[in-house]
């Protein structure tokens, strides 16, 4: 197995929430073309593949100089397309980036990439203090996750965790962020599984990593990405933008 880095975005073009959102315009260019774009800056990524179901969003990338890739409309995870987009490289890590975190930061992918060579853990993934956001804990969209003290995942879960009881000692919640970091074996026994009982409950699928015995180091970082999961989101994205003189990374 080669010693190669890659970053894949999968990106479908239906969504319950927001239909096409990966060709959404910000500014002047599609939200895929900034989340490529972003991710590509990281310099220890060999190569940066956008995973689709989607010819008008494989078009869009080859116009813009992307790397794309077609793949199944049938898969039901992010996940399941990365590992059928991957199948023709010989990367032994995978970075899953997702195409709609438009401002995610080189500097924390080069951070992940980093955790997952050093700890040999065969997953990774990122948290923020829900104190350094602007997101609520008890919202069951925020994702929570708990650390054991080599920091490693000891469960994700839609609940406030851990849960502040009366007397107890506060411990600041994490906010789990959606950016994942897989061992090639790894990921292609991850899709292999069935989902598990608590990840058919909590609808989280890296919970079916800990089912099966997986380990998931976090890295905790106070630097965070401005997902869109909504149109009403692209505004926040653009003010952000615009602060930044229309660049960014």
């Amino acid at each position: 197995m080669s010693n190669r880095t890659i970053a894949v975005l999968p990106a479908r073009y239906a969504s319950t929430r927001f239909p096409g959102k990966p060709l959404a315009k910000i500014l002047d260019k599609p939200m895929i073309q900034w989340t490529y774009e972003s991710v590509s800056r990281c310099p220890d990524l060999d190569a940066v593949l956008v995973a689709t179901d989607d010819q008008r969003i494989f078009d869009t990338v080859v116009s813009f100089g992307g790397k794309p890739v077609m793949t199944s409309p049938n898969h039901q995870t992010g996940t399941d397309r990365i590992a059928e987009a991957i199948q023709n490289d010989s990367a032994d890590l995978v970075v899953n980036a997702q195409g709609d975190e438009p401002l995610v930061s080189a500097q924390v992918l080069s951070r992940l990439i980093a955790m997952m060579r050093e700890t040999g853990a065969e997953m990774g993934t990122v948290a923020v203090p829900f104190c350094k956001t602007d997101r609520d804990p008890q919202d069951p969209n925020a994702v929570k996750v708990v650390v054991d003290k080599k920091g490693f995942a000891l469960y994700f879960s839609r609940s406030l965790i851990p849960y502040p009881r009366q007397g107890g000692v506060p411990v600041e919640p994490l906010l789990h962020w959606g950016l994942y970091a897989y061992r090639r074996d790894f990921l292609e026994q991850f899709v292999k599984w069935p989902m598990g009982t608590l990840e058919n409950c909590e609808k989280l699928e890296q919970l079916r990593a800990l089912e099966n015995g997986a380990k998931i180091c976090v890295l905790v970082t106070e630097v965070q990405s401005s997902g869109v999961d909504a149109p009403g989101d692209i505004a926040r994205v653009e003010a952000e933008l615009r602060r930044n003189g229309g660049v960014w990374g």
